[in-house]
């Protein structure tokens, strides 16, 4: 069962894909919200390049496990993009993605402004490993 997952900002959306066994998770790109939004051809190619039976969607919370104050917001969104796609939806905690996905590409050597159009692909693959992860334990 392959899982793609989508860490859904306001600007851009990391997306990350799971192995067809959904063991490992692996960074794949990032696109302009609105484009995903709008399920525009270059959302539809990750789609047919990957063929996904689930989407998996970051659900922001607060350190005390409680829905952040994006977290509405995220939730409608997943669910149009999944209802466009077809799919079943699931969501992650997301928590620290970021911050984590960060300090991974910092330790590589990339600097903020490079590392801009990656944290949130790399977000979605830390998110999408630990809830295969939960689901292979």
């Amino acid at each position: 069962m392959r899982v793609l997952a989508l860490d859904i900002g306001e600007v851009r959306v990391g997306i990350a894909v799971s192995d067809p066994d959904a063991r490992v998770a692996s960074p794949v790109c990032v696109l302009p919200a609105a484009e995903v939004m709008a399920h525009a051809r270059s959302f539809r190619r990750v789609l047919e390049d990957w063929e996904p039976e689930v989407l998996l969607a970051g659900r922001p919370q607060t350190l005390a496990g409680e829905d952040g104050p994006q977290a509405e917001r995220i939730k409608k969104q997943a669910e149009s993009i999944a209802a466009n796609c077809g799919l079943p939806l699931e969501f992650a905690d997301e928590r620290l993605s970021s911050a984590e996905a960060k300090r991974i590409l910092r330790e590589q050597g990339l600097s903020e402004r490079s590392m801009r159009g990656k944290v949130d692909m790399v977000a979605a693959s830390l998110f999408l490993q630990s809830w295969l992860d939960a689901r292979h334990t």
